[in-house]
């Protein structure tokens, strides 16, 4: 059993000019796999993500013909049930963890209260929990870290407390949303590292929502590209530079290289028939 189905799901927000389409009729799965999610600003990524745990409000509109997690079809619950899904069952990692971190609470205080919600526990136990989670992502001083405010916290180091955070109640799936676009690389390559191996520890699936092409074919296993709200094709991850649609054709012909000389990097072309046209068959 998959661990995600998603079936024809689309995302609308009713404008001056009628209706937006956010999110085009997109369809996938995920197993015990790490599936990146790529395409430009406005393609849809975040906005697949968060409709996955029905986080889109009013006046915004989700629908779909099915979103399954684990077989238990998301679309058909309550919000009081939504509730045990969110954190639980799937969790979700922010692009930037100064925004999504309370300012006035210690870290510590956040991860036992994120870890509280799910299961039923003794505040020494809760602690306990949190500073578990804290070592897991390979945070020296944990008792420091659990300790501190956000703001007296690097970017990296928010960003893997963020991770525990989000990782405390032992989610099936977690969907990371640009986690590391905001770091330098060398930080960005430990915390890849830890989410690769809390994964695989965990037998997790890893929603990794990103803009850099170069990073998702190297760090996951299947890849959907977005345009437009849709899903023009899908690659095994270390087969991407071979896709042949012309949007991802476009994309990596777009990027910098250093073994190839260059006088300008090529300009994207975009089609609008791309955005009706339906998926490309890909690489499943």
């Amino acid at each position: 059993m998959n661990l995600l189905d998603v079936e024809n799901l689309w995302v609308k927000f009713p404008t001056r000019n009628g209706v937006f389409d956010a999110v085009r009729g997109v369809s996938f799965t995920l197993g015990q796999e790490r599936l990146g999610i790529v395409g430009e600003s406005g393609s849809g990524k975040s906005m697949t993500g968060r409709a996955i745990l029905r986080l889109i409000r009013p006046p915004g509109q989700v629908t779909a013909d099915r979103i399954a997690v684990e077989g238990d079809d998301i679309m058909a619950m309550s919000e009081k049930e939504m509730r045990s899904v969110r954190g639980q069952r799937i969790s979700m990692v922010m692009q930037d963890p100064k925004f999504s971190l309370n300012p006035v609470m210690r870290v510590g205080d956040q991860i036992v209260e994120a870890y509280a919600i799910h299961a039923k526990s003794t505040k020494a136990d809760a602690k306990r929990k949190a500073m578990e989670m804290l070592e897991a992502v390979s945070i020296r001083d944990p008792e420091r870290v659990y300790r501190s405010y956000p703001h007296e916290l690097s970017g990296g180091m928010g960003q893997r407390v963020m991770i525990a955070m989000m990782m405390v109640p032992d989610p099936r799936i977690l969907i990371a949303d640009e986690p590391t676009s905001a770091l330098d690389v060398s930080v960005q390559t430990q915390v890849l590292r830890i989410m690769d191996k809390l994964v695989q520890e965990r037998g997790m699936g890893l929603i990794f929502i990103s803009h850099d092409l170069n990073l998702v074919s190297s760090f996951c296993d299947r890849v959907l590209i977005m345009y437009g709200g849709r899903i023009v094709e899908t690659c095994v991850a270390d087969k991407l530079h071979e896709a042949q649609h012309p949007y991802t054709r476009g994309l990596l012909n777009s990027l910098p290289r250093l073994d190839v000389k260059q006088e300008r990097l090529a300009v994207l072309e975009r089609d609008a028939t791309w955005r009706d046209t339906d998926s490309v068959s890909g690489a499943r």
